[in-house]
């Protein structure tokens, strides 16, 4: 399996921020794609609240900033290997909630990465059975990273926050 993750940090590092290695975002991306997409590209962009909120309003129509976001792309066949599209993360958000929800910072990135990769390859979680089925392989990916899940760590299950 050849994918390939370039990674993008556009905020500025902060003591209270904690930021993943390069080599563990691409060991979650791979750990997503995995028998779900043999080749491909995508980029990782790490971003501050004023971007993620400029983007969610821009491509959902939502106030603020947010934990995720996923732009697959619409003609992944265009390049070899395939580009399938970007994933941006909102570093401080992700901190804030890891906290808030009684996570590590690494368990909550591991799960948002994993999470975004899971978007480029189709999943999503529009209605309650798309919701479940992607909420299953999340929890398999993160177990099999040595992960609990984390619905059951927070309490919530996707399902209900339809």
């Amino acid at each position: 399996m050849t994918i390939q993750v370039a990674i993008q940090k556009a905020v500025k590092p902060a003591r209270e921020l904690w930021l993943p290695a390069a080599r563990e975002i691409r060991q979650w991306v791979r750990a997503a794609l995995h028998g779900r997409c043999d080749s491909g590209q995508l980029t990782v962009r790490i971003v501050d609240r004023a971007e993620s909120a400029t983007l969610n309003q821009t491509y959902r129509q939502k106030a603020g900033p947010t934990n995720v976001l996923s732009f697959p792309m619409d003609q992944p066949d265009l390049l070899v290997p395939p580009l399938l599209g970007d994933i941006v993360v909102c570093a401080p958000l992700v901190m804030d909630e890891a906290a808030s929800q009684g996570k590590t910072a690494q368990a909550h990135w591991t799960h948002l990465i994993v999470h975004g990769a899971l978007h480029l390859v189709g999943y999503d979680h529009v209605d309650s059975v798309a919701a479940a089925e992607m909420e299953a392989i999340e929890i398999s990916i993160l177990k099999a990273l040595g992960w609990a899940s984390p619905y059951e760590e927070s309490g919530e299950s996707r399902t209900n926050r339809l």
